[in-house]
């Protein structure tokens, strides 16, 4: 099992502790991801990061889709690979609604088709077998239609990028996990469950057989993010990831819209995951917090001592987890997995 390290999300202010990530590199972590949410974007801290490191890969985790034209995605994602000397990992995710169409000013449309054709025409362009050309639903080109100049032809990328730079989705519901199972290189998924995995692994199988060509475990880096609280007082550690845990299943989407609360209701939790939301949404988010059950919460998430963190541990290792991402983890956090993983 690798360990990945996460920063951001931002408020009015980007501040990055280039210490601590040069720290996470000196340790033996993996990757460093950062997010992208409507305020700092993924990519300019990972440069910046990139800069300051030699070895750690670099992750987006992730890039908005409709924030950016696939070939604008494919471009940022070459640039800084070559700068960093190949370490780039590609994160895609498609974000939800409420952000699609109140930020970025798009329709949302059907996420599974607009991912497929996404990743389609990123590895054209990554293979550079030929000018780019693409006839899909929601993407065309070259351009054409009643506003096309007409001038438009197909091109190939004048940088050579990596044919096999990776790409990971960012992925919960049973569909979108079986895309990522089919089409990515990596699956990134929040809120694990390591003792519900039967909850994603019918979708896997099912995205697996779609790949063909012996696609498996093996060929498919799952990568969770988890938040990890070290200290002697259990509770203290599950009540200081709760507001984490109820920002998402009460606040991360409009009701009957929220893809991390289904995700919980799929875990057994439907009547906590309902009243978190209807907390959150009313304006009482302390509430929400303190309607959080305790054990989803240590379910999903690493809390205690060093040696209790050790025994759950045990649980995630039967899963197929390749790479354990730690959320905003203290430097002791951080220490402490180092210690027990690598």
């Amino acid at each position: 099992m690798r360990l990945g390290l996460t920063v951001g999300f931002y408020g009015p202010k980007v501040e990055l502790n280039i210490g601590t990530i040069q720290e996470a590199e000196r340790l033996g972590y993996s990757v460093v991801w950062t997010f992208e949410g409507y305020g700092a974007d993924a990519i300019s801290p990972l440069a910046w990061i990139g800069a300051h490191t030699q070895r750690i890969q670099l992750g987006s985790g992730i890039m908005q889709m409709q924030a950016r034209s696939p070939a604008m995605t494919a471009m940022t994602a070459m640039t800084l690979d070559q700068l960093s000397g190949g370490r780039f990992i590609l994160g895609l995710g498609a974000s939800g609604p409420q952000v699609i169409e109140g930020w970025h000013g798009g329709a949302y449309g059907k996420p599974l088709a607009r991912t497929r054709e996404y990743v389609s025409i990123l590895r054209k362009i990554f293979a550079r077998e030929s000018p780019l050309e693409h006839d899909g639903v929601y993407y065309t080109i070259p351009h054409r239609g009643a506003d096309a100049t007409g001038l438009g032809k197909p091109l190939k990328s004048i940088l050579h990028g990596r044919r096999d730079l990776p790409i990971y989705q960012a992925a919960i519901g049973p569909k979108n996990v079986e895309l990522a199972a089919e089409i990515a290189d990596g699956w990134i998924p929040a809120f694990f469950h390591p003792e519900k995995f039967h909850v994603f692994e019918a979708a896997l199988e099912s995205g697996f057989k779609k790949a063909g060509g012996g696609k498996g475990f093996q060929n498919l880096d799952i990568a969770p993010y988890v938040d990890v609280a070290v200290g002697p007082d259990v509770k203290a550690c599950i009540d200081s990831i709760k507001p984490h845990v109820a920002l998402y299943i009460g606040g991360m989407g409009a009701k009957g819209r929220n893809f991390y609360n289904d995700l919980t209701c799929r875990y057994g939790y439907e009547e906590a995951a309902e009243k978190v939301q209807d907390l959150y949404l009313s304006g009482r988010q302390r509430d929400a917090i303190a309607a959080v059950p305790d054990d989803l919460v240590d379910a999903v998430s690493l809390c205690g001592p060093k040696e209790r963190i050790r025994e759950r541990l045990s649980l995630w290792r039967k899963t197929p987890v390749t790479t354990l991402n730690l959320t905003d983890a203290s430097p002791e956090a951080m220490r402490t997995l180092a210690e027990l993983v690598l």
